[in-house]
């Protein structure tokens, strides 16, 4: 069981031996052996008795905390870095100005080329013209010389994807542009729900592995801002896209099953289609696929980490070149 979900509003997470225990109103709503556990993600209002705490410490299982509306407010961890050459590897290599770039250049490629693939799995207006559009930035980010104009490219090739997906959107899901916060329209809403769980997935396998989430290489530093996990999510944002395209396109999730919020007017996901959206999320990173590197078939969680220790391995001077997760098509969908 890749990640325990606790998302019933007022439930208590107890231990019992080896056992975690979800209960509510003194009733027992969920109950799963620890050994069966990687990662427990809490959202909203649920609370951790001290026992189960010590216990997910003691197995050393990430914790991650979410807002009742996915927004990401922390983890549990038990101590500081044990890994202390790679961190201090990874910051010197930040300073080397062409590795940087060879990094970000790798990143911006595997995020248009998947970006590119999901497009051709469509059937709609601007499809085809943005696919053409994506075949260029690819060829502009090969040749950028900064990370700067990686930058722009990158930039100018999102703004032209988003709007072939507003085409691709039901007007009534009143998807006019990529907003991020607070999300304004349902579409939105399934976004940036959708990238909080990638995000608290590529963190986890950055904790894994030892890397430093702080020190990237294509997002700018910042106060408070993960650059590197930022960065190692950036090449399976399509793979949150095409399950919004999906969930959509079949119905699975409609526009009724949003509610907005008055003082800010963000548009939220109620309380059980947020269940059934993380349902949806956790079969699609569940999902096999083939990871070219290896020439193996696994999951896509099991990418993200095989990706990050790509990364690890590149910043230990055990590997020279970054090679983005690049996940070829079976032949496009019918619209």
């Amino acid at each position: 069981m890749p990640a325990l979900y606790l998302t019933e509003q007022g439930a208590v997470l107890r231990r019992t031996g080896e056992r975690l225990v979800v209960t509510k109103d003194h009733q027992v709503v969920d109950e799963v052996p620890i050994i069966h556990v990687d990662q427990v993600v809490v959202v909203g209002n649920i609370q951790l008795t001290t026992p189960a705490v010590a216990l997910l410490l003691q197995k050393d299982i990430d914790v991650v905390f979410l807002s009742s509306h996915g927004r990401f407010r922390g983890r549990l961890m038990t101590t500081g870095s044990r890994f202390a050459q790679l961190r201090h590897r990874q910051l010197r290599l930040m300073d080397d100005e062409a590795a940087s770039l060879g990094i970000a250049r790798a990143i911006v490629l595997g995020k248009l080329g998947n970006q590119q693939a999901l497009l051709r799995q469509q059937e709609g207006q601007g499809v085809n013209g943005a696919v053409a559009f994506l075949e260029q930035a690819i060829a502009q980010a090969g040749k950028a010389q900064s990370v700067d104009s990686l930058r722009g490219v990158e930039g100018s090739a999102g703004a032209r994807y988003f709007a072939v997906l507003k085409a691709l959107i039901p007007p009534e899901w009143g998807f006019t542009k990529r907003v991020y916060h607070p999300p304004t329209d349902p579409a939105n809403a399934l976004l940036s729900f959708g990238y909080t769980l990638l995000l608290k997935d590529v963190s986890a396998a950055i904790q894994l592995v030892g890397l430093d989430p702080y020190l990237g290489f294509f997002h700018a530093i910042d106060y408070g801002r993960p650059s590197l996990a930022l960065d190692a999510m950036e090449e399976f944002r399509p793979l949150v896209d095409g399950l919004v395209l999906r969930l959509i396109g079949q119905g699975e999730i409609t526009p009724g099953d949003f509610q907005s919020r008055r003082r800010d007017k963000a548009v939220l996901l109620t309380d059980e289609a947020r269940k059934g959206f993380v349902k949806a999320y956790e079969a699609q990173v569940n999902a096999p696929t083939t990871y070219a590197p290896r020439k193996e078939q696994t999951s896509y969680r099991r990418c993200i980490e095989l990706q990050v220790r790509q990364l690890a391995r590149l910043v230990l001077g055990k590997q020279k070149t970054f090679r983005p997760f690049k996940e070829e098509p079976p032949g496009r969908r019918p619209g």
